[in-house]
């Protein structure tokens, strides 16, 4: 029921958030690349509509007061975050050291 709640009443109000009702699939938030790669599935079926609602914004989505509010400029691809391709690679730092790589539970592109 929870995650139902979720469904009808909050997810109209999330700016790049879209509902795929797939019959007999346990309800999860599959989150995607700018390039529409699967970077994580989050099972939903245990939480909370608050809970599922915290999450997504701290996930990036930008939640508009009515489902047909205009979205800011800054977060037309929220909550897409800066692309890796453009950042240097493994470049040096002031120190001379390469960064450490990227935890794979990282999502820069979310």
């Amino acid at each position: 029921p929870q995650v139902k709640a979720f469904v009808t009443q909050d997810i109209p109000l999330y700016h790049n958030l879209e509902m795929k009702h797939l019959p007999g699939a346990d309800p999860e938030l599959v989150l995607l690349s700018l390039r529409y790669e699967e970077l994580e599935r989050i099972p939903l079926s245990d939480m909370t509509q608050e809970e599922i609602n915290q999450l997504v914004q701290e996930l990036g989505f930008y939640r508009k007061e009515t489902p047909d509010a205009p979205v800011p400029e800054e977060f037309q691809f929220a909550p897409a975050k800066s692309l890796p391709i453009l950042l240097p690679r493994q470049a040096p730092t002031a120190d001379g050291k390469t960064p450490p790589k990227r935890d794979k539970e990282e999502h820069p592109d979310l």
